[in-house]
């Protein structure tokens, strides 16, 4: 496992921190033994919890051009149809959305091989990640891949309450393969995925999923 290079400064930054008060805590105060370990205990937590969030496991991926890979990490919590105003100007798609808690891998993954026909950033709020409104006022991003046949699918990285950022590592134009990194939210935040309509879908509701290994649908 590596630390992803969005939190090594990040990382680096709060262990400096959390050591200086520690030693401060030694050298120049008098409190009870016990209140100091447990001190040094909480920093120690800290800096763990921190230090997961940032993971970035290695895996080994099976790629599949009929097969939509899972985005992210995280829990499957919306399964439907519904229209998208942005890209495809209501038409009906299947939305499928992807929650990430902050003990998920934070990665986001190109769930296929393809050319990035669209992408736009749109800064925005920070309602929680599962409110209704979160795809359309929060901070997001929006990424469409045309794949073969034409067919394309939307993917979009949505920031909840505690993320604050988004990254993201690819352009219109770009031709990107599936599993290959293509972001990363910080803290907390979903993924949704706007499928075709003949997609079939291969998770359900409340199904745990892991980026670039889940298969999410498969394209006829």
């Amino acid at each position: 496992m590596t630390i992803h290079k969005e939190g090594r400064a990040f990382l680096l930054a709060l262990f400096l921190i959390l050591t200086g008060i520690d030693l401060a805590v030694y050298f120049l105060t008098e409190l009870p033994f016990g209140i100091q370990v447990g001190i040094y205990g909480a920093s120690l937590l800290l800096f763990l919890f921190f230090l997961q969030f940032f993971r970035n496991p290695k895996r080994k991926f099976d790629l599949d051009e009929k097969q939509i890979l899972a985005p992210c990490d995280g829990k499957v919590v919306v399964i439907e149809k519904t229209t998208e105003p942005e890209y495809f100007k209501g038409k009906e798609r299947i939305q499928i959305s992807i929650f990430m808690s902050p003990l998920n891998v934070h990665v986001n993954r190109n769930p296929v091989t393809g050319l990035v026909k669209y992408f736009k950033y749109h800064p925005g709020k920070y309602l929680v990640a599962w409110h209704p409104k979160s795809s359309t006022e929060n901070e997001r991003t929006t990424v469409v891949y045309e794949i073969h046949k034409g067919v394309e699918v939307l993917v979009r990285q949505i920031a909840g309450a505690a993320a604050r950022r988004i990254k993201w590592y690819i352009e219109e134009q770009q031709c990107v393969i599936q599993a290959k990194e293509f972001g990363f939210i910080k803290f907390g935040s979903r993924v949704d995925l706007f499928l075709p309509l003949d997609a079939k879908i291969c998770v359900e509701n409340g199904q745990k999923t892991k980026g670039g290994q889940t298969v999410i649908a498969e394209i006829p």
